[in-house]
């Protein structure tokens, strides 16, 4: 019999439950489990469904799904419909759309940059976009200063900006944060990057501290992905939330990336070696002022429009106003008329199929909603906008929630589901956050899966998808999915094949949807959620976050 963590059960992770106080909450958790095993056992995950939403938001026709463009438009109508056929309701005051207010950044393919009077190439050296509504960038003799790790860090006795007045410069960045380098050491959280080491952090410190710009040095081992990820990322139209007048003012005039090469490159100028800053950046806190100057000159557009979250739920019965939300982005990165052959960002594996998966998640719901069997608590979907520039979306709902946050149990993230197979194990990005995790937990153990860490926590994925909007709230979040260990040889062969068929495609024009591909193993993923929700929808348990948690304060655990 599975073992479920609300009530006593979670106060035998901090302290002892015994004799009679033990034997209620007992007897209600077996009464508990044997009502929601009975009703998930009704539950049949239609595999064709999942496969033709996947095919259908990746297809040519949808030109990427990239935000306020058409593409953007055949997604709403096409996820509306879905929604609405299924029986859910819009949550916006019945509309299925929440608009989120939005401004592209358009920085000029014809860009003048040098570093330290070194020429350096837009796209092959650096790429450099700007967050303000200026027609033209136009810095010059800006002072560079290499500032470590760019961070500012109280609780962990660091900050890269001491004694520095970093107005009218322009700050050079490491990539991820110093347990990277030092994964033995204390420092920070070794291999498991913290949010710290996240290139949105750092353009925000250096807003923080007044500089002018920030260029962060691009490496692929503590990147986790290669340059060509950043070149087609960062370049072409850039999208940002609009900023209000003070936000605005506050941001940094110029921001982007630079290769290693090139960073070599400029240090050597400057009479540094790059190798020996950043292994002093990774034992302390530094600052250097590298007697080097940037000139930057591009023309720049920017336009408004908004784009426009979906958002559908599922009402409860009789803890209607508490809501357990499931996510996933709908957007993708569009199309790039500069490109020769394919031009268009399909975005199959990311993200259409989890917008799939929760589309696929909520009609399980929806029919179990209407055979009698719905849940005490409401759940909502939202298929977020904008992930692709920021986490977009799900900032915006998180600032501004149709239903309060404080009556937000829990969210459910699902982000590139898994397409190679089945597997023993169930992978949970950042494992080790709130109480939320044992949820999943309990249902991976339903199907003889041990739930493990991501492989790679040095890429700082629990900081990478919309989940991490709602968890700098307090929100219990988590993004999970997939494994490590194939369940067979035969499984084994195929992920290496496909492997080598996906390899190089995150975020590139190959993210194609392939009719090849054996989603068993998604399948396994969405029950692994939804026996998740379902649990926690029909009790009273708020998880929170644990001890060690950063989220701890916001919403401690029991």
């Amino acid at each position: 019999m599975k073992h479920l963590f609300p009530l006593c059960a979670i106060a035998l992770m901090v302290s002892a439950c015994n004799g009679d106080q033990d034997a209620q909450p007992q007897i209600e958790h077996t009464q508990q489990t044997s009502q929601v095993n009975q009703a998930a056992a009704n539950v049949i995950f239609d595999e064709a469904r999942f496969r033709a939403d996947i095919k259908t938001l990746s297809s040519d026709e949808f030109e990427g799904r990239a935000p306020t463009t058409h593409g953007e438009k055949l997604t709403l109508d096409y996820l509306t419909k879905q929604f609405t056929d299924m029986g859910l309701v819009g949550a916006n005051q019945g509309s299925f759309l929440q608009a989120v207010p939005m401004v592209t950044y358009t920085p000029s393919e014809q860009q003048s940059i040098t570093l330290a009077n070194l020429p350096m190439q837009y796209r092959q050296d650096i790429v450099l976009s700007s967050r303000h509504a200026n027609e033209q960038i136009s810095i010059e003799n800006t002072p560079l200063v290499f500032v470590g790790y760019g961070i500012n860090a109280p609780e962990y006795q660091w900050n890269d900006y001491t004694d520095l007045d970093m107005k009218g410069k322009i700050a050079v960045i490491l990539i991820n944060d110093p347990g990277f380098a030092h994964p033995e050491g204390s420092q920070f959280n070794g291999l498991a990057m913290t949010y710290y080491g996240r290139w949105s952090y750092k353009f925000e410190e250096a807003s923080r501290q007044g500089a002018l710009g920030a260029i962060i040095i691009h490496d692929t081992k503590p990147a986790s992905y290669p340059w060509s990820v950043v070149e087609n990322s960062w370049t072409g139209p850039q999208q940002d939330l609009a900023l209000n007048t003070d936000e605005a003012k506050n941001r940094i005039q110029v921001e982007g990336w630079m290769t290693l090469t090139a960073a070599t490159q400029l240090f050597t100028k400057a009479g540094f070696s790059l190798q020996t800053l950043m292994e002093r950046a990774a034992d302390q806190a530094v600052n250097v002022d590298l007697a080097q100057t940037a000139n930057i000159q591009f023309a720049n557009k920017a336009e408004y429009a908004d784009s426009y979250n979906v958002v559908a739920t599922l009402k409860g019965s009789t803890q209607a106003d508490e809501q357990l939300l499931f996510t996933a982005h709908w957007d993708h990165i569009g199309k790039d008329d500069t490109k020769t052959g394919d031009q268009i960002y399909n975005g199959a594996l990311d993200n259409a199929s989890g917008t799939a998966g929760i589309m696929e998640i909520a009609r399980q719901f929806a029919v179990q909603a209407k055979q009698g069997n719905g849940l005490k608590r409401s759940v909502t979907f939202i298929a977020t906008t904008g992930e692709e520039q920021g986490l977009l979306g799900s900032r915006y709902y998180a600032a501004n929630p149709i239903y309060p946050l404080d009556k937000t149990v829990a969210v459910f993230n699902l982000d590139s589901t898994n397409v190679y197979g089945k597997t023993k194990d169930y992978t949970i990005v950042g494992k080790g956050q709130s109480e939320l995790e044992n949820y999943l937990a309990d249902a991976a153990k339903l199907q003889n899966r041990e739930v493990k860490s991501e492989r790679n926590p040095a890429s700082g994925g629990f900081f990478r998808s919309d989940h991490f909007s709602f968890a700098k709230y307090g929100v219990p979040a988590v993004f999970a999915g997939g494994g490590s260990e194939p369940l067979d040889d035969a499984t084994a062969a195929y992920k290496t094949d496909m492997e080598k068929t996906m390899k190089g495609c995150y975020h590139n024009v190959c993210d194609h949807y392939h009719e090849s591909w054996d989603l068993s193993g998604a399948l396994q993923d969405l029950e692994v959620y939804y026996q998740a929700a379902q649990t926690l929808g029909n009790n009273q348990d708020w998880p929170g976050y644990l001890v060690g948690s950063e989220f701890n304060h916001l919403r401690p655990a029991k």
